[in-house]
């Protein structure tokens, strides 16, 4: 199981992978996936993707989901979206894509992945990154959390004008760690088809987030 490869991340990160908690959290998670080789998401490669293909001095915006998909062939290591190839989309992904459509008069894409918001700086971060197939929350409070914490203290210390998009109560505790002066903090109930119609529809946060970035002087996200 590889760790964090992307260099920025890896340094910042470093030290926690020492730590007592996170070696016992690998050890979980490494007897998780060979107990049920074929029923623990995502694949051992794509459990630190997100981190892979968004460099911490890249990051413009962070999307914090709850724990990866427990359905076979969803998760691949960013949080709420899928492999090109799957049909239909996940109901919270597709929750997503009906507020895009609403906020910013966009269709439909073509396919679920997500790759490209990863690669135009969007941090598609689950605050658990590991899971049992048919099992939300299985992996809950076994030290990913603890992880996750770290991440978003050192994305604060070390980058500002974030984004910061947090769906559901599992994400908006993250909330206390974060400078509100210094950053965008967004909240909305989760996406899914369980909470979306509560205030996740109609929240704005795409139009929100491209008009906080360009008054940064950066370039806003293509949705």
């Amino acid at each position: 199981m590889k760790l964090i490869q992307e260099k920025s991340w890896n340094k910042a990160l470093c030290e926690e992978f020492e730590k007592p908690y996170f070696k016992d959290l690998m050890l979980f998670v490494q007897s998780e996936y060979a107990a049920c080789p074929q029923g623990v998401f995502p694949s051992p490669e794509y459990i630190f993707r997100a981190f892979d293909v968004c460099p911490l001095s890249q990051v413009n915006v962070v999307i914090l989901g709850q724990d990866p998909y427990p359905t076979k062939g969803h998760a691949h290591g960013l949080c709420f979206s899928v492999e090109e190839d799957v049909r239909p989309f996940p109901k919270s992904l597709l929750n997503i894509f009906k507020e895009i459509e609403s906020d910013l008069g966009q269709p439909f894409p073509e396919n679920g992945s997500l790759m490209p918001w990863a690669n135009q700086g969007v941090l598609l971060l689950n605050t658990t990154l590991t899971v049992r197939e048919g099992q939300p929350e299985s992996h809950a409070r076994k030290g990913w959390e603890q992880f996750t914490d770290i991440v978003i203290t050192k994305l604060s210390e070390e980058r500002q004008g974030v984004v910061y998009m947090l769906w559901g109560s599992k994400a908006q505790e993250k909330a206390k760690m974060l400078n509100p002066k210094a950053n965008l903090i967004l909240q909305a109930p989760h996406p899914s088809p369980l909470s979306a119609y509560r205030g996740f529809f109609g929240c704005k946060h795409f139009s929100q987030a491209n008009h906080y970035i360009i008054q940064k002087g950066r370039k806003g996200i293509e949705w």
